[in-house]
């Protein structure tokens, strides 16, 4: 068997940088739990539905992270 995997990888090292990209994302995406990813989903439909009703707002990226690089210093 790993001699099987020692040959896919040679393969796949072959392929364009894009359709290694592509195999990349749909090997990762193999190891999703897909009840995992539901929930996100529902989350993130969640958060967009209160940022659409005004509960919440919007913050921009760099404060965000700045905020989280001063809260580990």
């Amino acid at each position: 068997m790993f001699m099987d995997l020692v040959a896919i990888e040679k393969q796949a090292l072959q392929l364009c940088p894009a359709d290694r990209a592509l195999l990349a994302d749909h090997l990762l995406q193999s190891l999703e739990d897909p009840a995992i990813l539901q929930s996100w989903v529902n989350e993130s439909a969640d958060r967009m539905a209160a940022y659409d009703q005004g509960e919440i707002r919007a913050r921009k990226a760099g404060d965000v992270l700045s905020n989280v690089k001063a809260s580990l210093s």
